[in-house]
């Protein structure tokens, strides 16, 4: 079994004939917690999009597992089902707490309230299982989101932003869940932050995108106290504006 979850070779992706991100060669191990950061535009969520499978690459091939994925090849359902996604605005359904988190399991056929129970407990919010989620606060409604795709058991669990705008205390919440469920149970996370201290603190290795290139991936103490490119120096130092 390969270290590697995924491995992006020659990739690219273009909207309107203009290219928003390239990617010469990316691997991502099974089981870290990958932290992706860089400008606004930069090309961060476009990367998870193609990591998710939403779209296809225009160039190049992503390999998930042992599968291929590229313009001309799909991942099929039961590998895309490995692979979950928690938006930094989550969309919720207008129904109870419960009936949001259950709802991918019902889908799948796998629907357990014990299941449901447990999650909802690890995020905090059993207590509001019966209550219609658009009367949630900013905070809630978030970790509602994360329950409804942890309570899969995804391999991959891809983050964008997703503590954007919370307070300390739901951020601290979300970040704990986040290292508890990588630790526990060896999921690969990979998480889009503009918070450069959250990146230090949760991942173990951070990549820097700008202008839809990868500029450095590093180890996080590499990263973060002795960047090989001048640019990530930059952005650590608080030098690129965004």
């Amino acid at each position: 079994m390969s270290d590697f979850i995924y491995r992006l070779q020659n990739v690219s992706k273009t909207y309107d004939e203009r290219r928003v991100l390239t990617v010469d060669h990316l691997k991502i191990r099974r089981g870290e917690i990958f932290g992706l950061v860089g400008p606004s535009g930069a090309g961060k969520s476009t990367l998870l999009r193609l990591l998710n499978f939403l779209e296809p690459p225009t160039t190049g091939r992503i390999r998930f597992l042992d599968v291929e994925f590229s313009a001309d090849q799909e991942v099929p359902l039961r590998l895309r089902r490995r692979v979950t996604t928690v938006f930094q605005r989550p969309v919720l359904l207008n129904r109870s707490v419960q009936s949001n988190v259950n709802y991918g399991l019902k889908i799948r056929g796998q629907s357990t309230q014990d299941e449901v129970e447990a999650t909802l407990k690890e995020v905090g919010l059993r207590h509001l299982a019966h209550q219609r989620a658009k009367t949630l606060s900013g905070g809630e409604a978030q970790r509602v989101a994360l329950a409804r795709a942890i309570v899969l058991r995804p391999d991959v669990l891809l983050l964008d932003e997703p503590t954007a705008n919370l307070d300390p205390y739901n951020v601290g919440l979300i970040e704990e869940i986040i290292q508890r469920r990588n630790q526990e149970q060896g999921t690969t996370l990979i998480l889009v932050t503009h918070n450069v201290f959250q990146a230090k603190r949760l991942a173990q290795r951070v990549a820097l995108i700008l202008d839809g290139s990868i500029v450095e991936v590093a180890n996080v103490e590499k990263f973060f106290e002795a960047p090989d490119d001048p640019r990530t120096a930059a952005f650590v130092r608080g030098e690129i504006v965004y």
